[in-house]
């Protein structure tokens, strides 16, 4: 397994990393396990969830228990206030097993939080920071120019942001904006929210940037085999490899 740094944090993340916002969807809580514990034993240490899929998320935490200090953890809040988001992570930390997460992640649509505002997220994120209860944190959003807005502010330390081979012209500008300012870019639907069905071929396109980590969200064994499969044998970047990811992205753009 590849390791790469996730912009500021500084943390080593693997290449590969480990959604766990469907894991509530698994066959059984036995199975959530097996899927978890075999994404750590093929090397992957970084695993994303959120607090508004809580089954999935104490899933997550149920399964890393005894392996806390070894991986990353990563979750986030929808929330609008900073009592509802002091009470969403003091949920997380209980749910996960932990006094801190590594990563914790706003997740919001137009609404960018600022220091010194009056609703307060941004300075209370600071303080949380401050007294170790998250060691990073960073901007989840599906739309373009708040992503672009944090990315240029310097404020967050990640962006989480939908990137796969079917993502328009402006995504990778935004990959690009990432690497100028150094916030680790986090991609959520590497396989296009349903789209595409080709793993492997999915996962070389994303392969090709060095800067970002896909997020696999993953609720089956198939899933996890493929893709621990395809990481380790990834296809050739070839003309037709090249020629297949054109014809897919020209299909949908």
């Amino acid at each position: 397994m590849d390791y790469i740094r996730l912009g500021k944090t500084d943390l080593l993340i693997s290449r590969i990393a480990f959604g766990g916002m469907r894991l509530d969807e698994a066959e059984s809580a036995d199975d959530a396990f097996t899927l978890v514990r075999k994404a750590y034993d093929a090397g992957i240490n970084f695993y994303d969830t959120s607090r508004k899929t809580p089954e999935s998320e104490k899933l997550l935490g149920d399964s890393l228990f005894d392996y806390r200090g070894n991986v990353l953890l990563s979750t986030s809040t929808t929330a609008k206030t900073c009592e509802e988001i002091k009470q969403n992570l003091e949920d997380s930390l209980m749910t996960l097993h932990g006094d801190y997460v590594d990563l914790y992640q706003f997740e919001t649509d137009k609404f960018l939080p600022e220091p010194g505002r009056a609703d307060g997220i941004y300075d209370f994120l600071l303080e949380a920071k401050k007294e170790g209860k998250i060691r990073h944190f960073g901007l989840i959003t599906t739309n373009f120019d708040t992503a672009k807005k944090a990315v240029e502010s310097d404020l967050y330390e990640t962006l989480q942001f939908p990137f796969s081979m079917v993502s328009p012209e402006s995504t990778f500008e935004l990959v690009k904006l990432c690497e100028v300012h150094d916030v680790g870019f986090i991609a959520m639907q590497p396989l296009g929210g349903g789209l595409i069905d080709n793993i492997p071929l999915a996962l070389g396109f994303l392969s090709q940037f060095e800067s970002v980590i896909p997020i696999w969200g993953v609720k089956s064994q198939e899933q996890i085999d493929q893709i621990l499969y395809f990481n380790e044998h990834p296809p050739v970047i070839d003309e037709k490899f090249n020629s297949d990811v054109d014809n897919i992205r020209n299909f949908f753009n």
